[in-house]
């Protein structure tokens, strides 16, 4: 679909991916559209999947969320029945933001956010309970130095 998205559907995108609280007819206002003209390209990207909803970026810190930790896993099954069942799991764990199946020595990696050492501790018990894991090893993140960046639609 990257191939049918012309340089007016690239601009909509970047502004949203900036403040997606503007109303049409700014977002109109700055890639240059009439709002009926915005509005039938939005519904067209929402449509084929390239954008969805909308949300409100929080600060986890100031929400007393003070703790990232990027979890390593690593498992000696891997059949695509137990790796779904595995995701259900994991995603039955509210502090987890983010998993990735990744290649290389480990094969989950998974972006946990709490509120400290004990809310960790609580999700690991959680995390590998009822499941055997080969390995799980955690990195905690003491600075969070790029976050939430756009996504490069001009590369």
């Amino acid at each position: 679909m990257a191939e049918k998205l012309d340089d007016i559907d690239r601009r909509i995108l970047d502004v949203l991916q900036r403040d997606a609280s503007l109303s049409q007819r700014d977002i109109a206002d700055r890639v240059g559209l009439s709002q009926n003209a915005l509005w039938r390209r939005l519904k067209r990207l929402e449509e084929t999947g390239i954008m969805s909803g909308a949300r409100m970026h929080l600060d986890a810190r100031a929400l007393g969320l003070d703790l990232t930790v990027f979890v390593m896993v690593r498992t000696r099954n891997h059949s695509m029945e137990w790796s779904e069942g595995f995701r259900k799991h994991v995603a039955r764990i509210p502090q987890v933001q983010e998993m990735h199946r990744i290649g290389g020595d480990w094969d989950y990696m998974l972006k946990v956010v709490t509120t400290n050492m004990a809310g960790y501790d609580a999700v690991y018990r959680r995390l590998t309970t009822g499941y055997e894991l080969d390995t799980v090893t955690g990195f905690f993140s003491m600075e969070t130095m790029l976050e939430d960046r756009p996504l490069d639609l001009h590369a």
